[in-house]
C-alpha cells in the first residue's frame, strides 16, 4: 500500500539548556510551554504544531532520536501574519540581532518575505511572511 504524508506534526529540537531555550520561544516567538511525558520533558506549541526540546545530554536509553545529536544544527522557518517590518522591531526589543531581512524567498505557499535571526544554540530561525506589500 503507498501513502502520502498529510502534514508535519511536530520537530525536535536539539538544544544545550531546555530552560534558555524555552524561554526564549516563548519570549521571542510567542509559543506556549508544556511539560509532558512523566513530567520530564519539554514542548513548545504554536498554531497546530510543536517543537520537542531535547537536552544533548539526555539519555538515548529514554529518547529515541537522530543518531548525531547536535544542537544548533537546525534552519527552521516559521510563518507568521505580521510585516517584516513589524518582525525587526518587535526583533529589536527583544534584543534579538536580525541577521539577515527583510529578502524576498520562496516557500512552501509561493513568494514571501522572510527575516533571519539565531536562537541561544545558534540554529538559524526564519520568520516568513505571505503578506503582500
Amino acid at each position: 500500500m503507498r501513502f502520502t504524508v498529510d502534514r508535519l506534526d511536530h520537530l525536535v529540537l536539539h538544544c544545550h539548556d531546555v530552560e534558555i531555550t524555552a524561554s526564549w520561544y516563548q519570549r521571542v516567538l510567542g509559543m506556549d510551554r508544556e511539560e509532558f511525558g512523566e513530567g520530564d520533558r519539554t514542548a513548545l506549541k504554536f498554531g497546530g504544531q510543536k517543537l520537542n526540546l531535547r537536552p544533548v545530554d539526555a539519555s538515548v536509553r529514554n529518547w529515541l532520536t537522530s543518531e548525531k545529536v547536535t544542537a544548533g544544527s537546525g534552519d527552521l522557518c516559521f510563518v507568521t501574519a505580521v510585516r517584516p517590518e513589524d518582525v525587526i522591531e518587535h526583533f529589536r526589543i527583544c534584543g534579538v540581532k536580525v541577521v539577515m531581512g527583510p529578502v524576498p524567498k520562496t516557500g512552501a505557499l509561493g513568494p514571501m518575505t522572510s527575516v533571519y535571526c539565531r536562537d541561544p544554540d545558534g540554529n538559524l530561525i526564519e520568520i516568513a511572511s505571505y503578506l503582500a506589500d
